[in-house]
């Protein structure tokens, strides 16, 4: 058994790996088509109407595609599992090219979502039916499932130990998420109190060892910020949208979709005619803020980042096929880059945009997600920096405190739209939304 898994591991990864590339290479191939060449050049040229209507009718596509295969949208990697366990759901390679292509149309359109649902999903996919053709043990189907999520993961963002952190956050959640973020804090508080006082076993050539207590008042006072732009995240797609959705729209459920799709492809495509920096998955954006040398006017900042946080929660409701991990991660990190040039120019405190836009990057994706532990790799295996590692640790887990004082967020169907359900507690006065698995007419 021990050498089928093994032989099992290594083809998930390879089948998950080259499938993935090619996913990849859809997008680029579609999206050059689509806007005649790089859309950042290229969008300026083209005719109002084109903007519009590109994204509009792909979206009735995509739509139209989830209608006749609900799989294609379906994220919920353990209740895909727990599905698969009773004999609920059955993941066929159909559903695995009906995914590919509807998450490239909806990426290549415009729409911003990401690449890692997806990339998720076809390991998982993958991982199934390697699985069933080896015959291994239907109790071992959550663990291979992880393996292919893992795989999918490392494979879209090229970080091994993020996939691995994904996976396992996503699929052994149940005592993780309880406790998790209390092992985090201690964790890093501690670390941060010992590397004052004791010398730790460094390499000195290595980049980002030596930590910067410099930088201690400007990472305090960046919760409250980082804090108020989760909850402007949340009150758009958590009351206004589901206010539409459900006192709006629900004369009218069975064209819901059909209205949602129209709202979409007209919020993108204007997106795309303001600013087509904040359209698209993120991942060009999130590099540039991170790497660039040249300073970013911080008017421009906090127009693509208001930009991209309606364009994300609406694309969520128009059902664009996609992850949220790399737009969650671009408006994060938009919003430490501008926290940093406000800091700069108002304050006077010289500090770094790039590091700031890094922290922000993983905070806000680790607190909508509730992945605080793959938030703190993320940092790691993207900057190696200690000073951002370190922040992401400790604001993660009090970003996410602060955010459910007033909203119960929860991981389960983060990409999906879900019914909503009010609940009071007397002895506290917050509002609650539990989010439950809808049904296909919803």
């Amino acid at each position: 058994m021990v050498a089928k898994l093994l032989f099992a591991s290594i083809l998930t990864g390879l089948f998950s790996g080259f499938f993935i590339v090619f996913y990849n290479f859809l997008i680029t191939v579609m999206t050059q088509l689509f806007f005649m060449g790089d859309p950042i050049k290229t969008i300026p040229t083209l005719p109002v109407w084109y903007l519009y209507l590109l994204p509009t009718v792909a979206i009735f596509i995509v739509n139209y595609i989830v209608s006749k295969d609900p799989n294609v949208k379906e994220y919920g990697l353990n209740e895909v599992a727990d599905s698969i366990v009773e004999n609920r759901m059955t993941l066929t390679l159909k559903t695995l090219f009906s995914k590919i292509f509807a998450s490239a149309l909806s990426l290549a359109s415009g729409f911003t979502v990401g690449t890692e649902g997806p990339s998720a999903s076809i390991g998982a996919m993958i991982a199934y039916h390697i699985h069933k053709w080896f015959k291994i043990p239907s109790m071992l189907v959550k663990m291979m499932i992880s393996v292919g999520a893992s795989a999918g993961i490392a494979a879209i963002f090229v970080t091994p130990v993020t996939g691995i952190a994904f996976a396992v956050e996503i699929i052994a959640y149940q005592f993780i998420k309880q406790y998790i973020g209390y092992l985090i804090l201690a964790s890093f508080v501690a670390f941060s109190v010992g590397i004052y006082f004791l010398e730790p076993i460094v390499f000195l050539h290595s980049h980002g060892r030596a930590f910067d207590f410099n930088l201690l008042i400007a990472n305090i006072a960046f919760l409250p910020f980082l804090t108020m732009f989760v909850y402007l995240y949340l009150f758009i797609k958590k009351r206004v949208l589901r206010f539409i959705d459900f006192e709006i729209v629900k004369n009218f459920s069975r064209y819901r979709n059909h209205f949602f799709a129209l709202i979409g492809g007209g919020v993108i495509g204007t997106i795309l005619l303001i600013e087509p920096q904040a359209a698209f998955s993120g991942h060009r954006l999130v590099l540039s803020l991170i790497n660039t040398e040249h300073s970013i006017p911080l008017i421009l900042i906090f127009v693509i980042l208001f930009l991209r946080i309606i364009g994300t929660t609406v694309a969520i409701y128009a059902n664009a096929v996609g992850g949220i991990f790399l737009p969650l991660m671009s408006i994060g990190a938009l919003i430490g880059y501008g926290y940093a040039e406000l800091i700069n120019q108002y304050v006077g405190q010289n500090v770094e945009p790039f590091y700031f836009a890094a922290v922000g990057a993983a905070v806000f994706m680790g607190v909508i997600m509730k992945l605080p532990l793959t938030a703190t790799i993320l940092a790691l295996e993207t900057t190696f920096d200690y000073n951002v590692l370190i922040a992401t640790g400790v604001s993660v887990v009090l970003v996410e405190y602060f955010s459910q004082i007033y909203f119960n967020i929860q991981r389960r169907n983060v990409t999906k739209v879900d019914k909503v359900k009010k609940v009071s507690t007397p002895e506290e006065n917050k509002e609650e939304i539990k989010e439950e698995t809808p049904t296909p007419s919803s």
